[in-house]
């Protein structure tokens, strides 16, 4: 429980980064399927999730 005190903004940022992630395969994606990022739904929430802990990292002091 301590754990999820101390990093609750960065959780946060993790759980929507990755749904932005997965929002953005969904209707953007890769049409021929050789985009690294964005072919599978997988890579695109991840590389939403890490975006999102940076993001709110740069935020906090």
């Amino acid at each position: 429980m301590d754990f999820i005190i101390k990093y609750k903004l960065q959780l946060i940022g993790l759980v929507i980064g990755g749904a932005l992630g997965y929002i953005y395969y969904y209707f953007v994606g890769c049409a021929s399927g050789t985009c690294e990022i964005t072919s599978k739904p997988l890579n695109s929430s991840l590389y939403g999730a890490l975006i999102g802990v940076l993001t709110v990292n740069i935020f906090k002091k």
